[in-house]
């Protein structure tokens, strides 16, 4: 993590895909609306990672809703993130509320909830949603829009 008042890291630099997602650095920049309510979505509908059983590749679409508090986090160093999950093996469960926590922890948002609707292995679909708690009030909270599992796409 970066202090938000030093140059981003990534910003305009040339920067390789981390090893792992615990190598991966996220920057964070000060909030340029500070004192204000309001919401930022970031969708990846192409994320993947890997089953930590078989190794096999699990796709998912996650959707990061947050509520920012001093700072916001660079979009890509969060890519970049995000990216890092290639090669990592981890269930659904720990991969979806792993990413919620760490965001959490290091940016302090006033609010922040993610989504993370996995595509079917074995025949199952699997959606796992973690939030930090209960939205601020006054806060508008748009569906995540992702359908349930019907052939998502």
């Amino acid at each position: 993590m970066t202090d938000a008042t030093t140059t981003p890291l990534h910003l305009g630099q040339h920067s390789p895909l981390p090893a792992s997602p615990d190598l991966a650095v996220l920057d964070y920049v000060p909030n340029p609306r500070e004192g204000t309510l309001y919401l930022v979505r970031f969708a990846a509908p192409e994320f993947t990672s890997l089953c930590p059983v078989t190794g096999q590749p699990d796709f998912a679409h996650l959707v990061i809703d947050y509520a920012p508090g001093e700072t916001i986090v660079e979009s890509k160093s969060l890519k970049l993130f995000l990216g890092a999950f290639r090669n990592h093996a981890g269930f659904h469960e720990d991969v979806t509320v792993g990413i919620g926590q760490r965001l959490f922890a290091e940016m302090q948002p006033r609010w922040l909830r993610i989504g993370g609707y996995w595509y079917p292995r074995g025949g199952i679909p699997i959606d796992v949603f973690w939030q930090s708690g209960a939205p601020p009030e006054g806060l508008w909270l748009p569906d995540q829009g992702v359908a349930s599992y019907r052939g998502r796409g």
